[in-house]
């Protein structure tokens, strides 16, 4: 049993100081500022904020594993470890569009590994099922449009591991789209052409949300609205979002913050550099690229996201935390589990400075 004390916390958009927390059996049982009973060990957070720890529902690789060049248990490991020092604590790792063989070698990584996973939710599969117009770094011989039996062989051989697929909706067959729903795959709309009526009919088919807004997608025009437009004004449709400077501009995201609010949330699209297989990427300055100088994955993490939010795009620090936590644990329908200070949840805790530096990460309670 552990009690974090003098610790500030973000409660209905106030900062309340001098909070703790109480922690029992790796959940959160209390919030308040009275007396600690005697049984509780006691960890001074010495002002500093506490806030739910990060999810990042795309990312690449981590620990300098790229996990679709080596899709292993061990580059997983990398990831998780990796993760977890820097204060996310749940992640979907990421599939770029590959060859079949591949795709299916890190199912099989995923589902040894999750028995013993730290903080793995599972895969993100982005593509092959994309619009080759729209591919970004993607390998267009690799993408193809979905087929009902590849697409049951795939998901029955994944045995639950596949959480998220993103997909080109307006290309795909509604038998493959209904099956996919009806087998508790969340699908984001990407690597998209769609128009407005092709979008909206997509989100309301069961396309819960988007993936990574304003990157391989058309862009806004003021006489054919499409996919965007479609995204702002749906009304429960979400989005990720790559906050680095470098995918999308500062004002861009604080223009889509104000036009979506709770629905946006924030992805890393992370990479790790890599000189072998059909991805390689390459650091260029504070960015990764492919040989052909093709804007991939980003180098941040969800806290360096999170900075950015707030000293870029004026978003509001609870927010900003809550892009990054809260929102997509609703999205992921685990909001009674993560991504919140409620009572009840799993103590996934972040302990941050003023100046939002990490520094204390808590599992289940426990410092690591």
């Amino acid at each position: 049993m552990i009690a974090i004390t003098n610790c500030k916390l973000l409660k209905e958009n106030t900062l309340l100081s001098d909070q703790t927390v109480l922690i029992e059996n790796g959940r959160i049982a209390k919030i308040s500022n009275e007396k600690v009973p005697d049984r509780f060990q006691q960890i001074d957070a010495a002002g500093d904020l506490l806030c739910p720890s990060f999810i990042d529902l795309q990312i690449y690789g981590g620990g300098g594993a790229l996990f679709s060049a080596y899709p292993t248990v061990d580059s997983l490991r990398k990831m998780d470890d990796d993760l977890m020092s820097k204060g996310t604590t749940s992640f979907l790792a990421c599939v770029a569009t590959n060859t079949m063989e591949v795709i299916y070698q890190c199912l099989d990584a995923a589902k040894e590994y999750r028995s013993n996973t730290k903080g793995f939710l599972g895969l993100h599969l982005e593509g092959p099922y994309l619009n080759p117009k729209k591919r970004g770094a993607h390998i267009e011989a690799y993408i193809h449009k979905a087929e009902l039996d590849e697409v049951k062989r795939l998901i029955e051989y994944a045995d639950g591991t596949v959480k998220m697929m993103t997909m080109a909706a307006e290309l795909q067959d509604d038998e493959v789209i209904n099956y996919l729903l009806d087998n508790q795959v969340l699908l984001s709309l990407g690597h998209s052409d769609a128009n407005f009526e092709q979008a909206t009919e997509a989100y309301n088919k069961g396309f819960k949300t988007t993936t990574h807004l304003f990157n391989a997608m058309p862009s806004i025009h003021h006489r054919a609205p499409n996919l965007p437009v479609a995204l702002f004004n749906h009304s429960t449709a979400m989005s990720s979002i790559i906050v680095d400077g470098n995918h999308v501009d500062f004002e861009v995201v604080k223009m889509s913050y104000k036009q979506m609010k709770e629905r946006l949330f924030l992805i890393t699209d992370a990479v790790s550099a890599c000189n072998t297989g059909p991805y390689q990427h390459a650091l260029s300055g504070d960015k990764f690229i492919t040989a052909d100088g093709t804007l991939s994955g980003s180098n941040i993490t969800l806290l360096q996201a999170v900075q950015n939010c707030v000293q870029y795009c004026g978003i509001p620090l609870n927010d900003a935390i809550d892009m990054a936590s809260l929102y997509p644990a609703k999205l992921m329908g685990m909001v009674n589990e993560l991504g919140s200070l409620q009572i009840g949840n799993r103590a996934n805790l972040l302990l941050l400075t003023s100046e939002l530096e990490l520094k204390e990460v808590f599992v289940d309670g426990l410092q690591i």
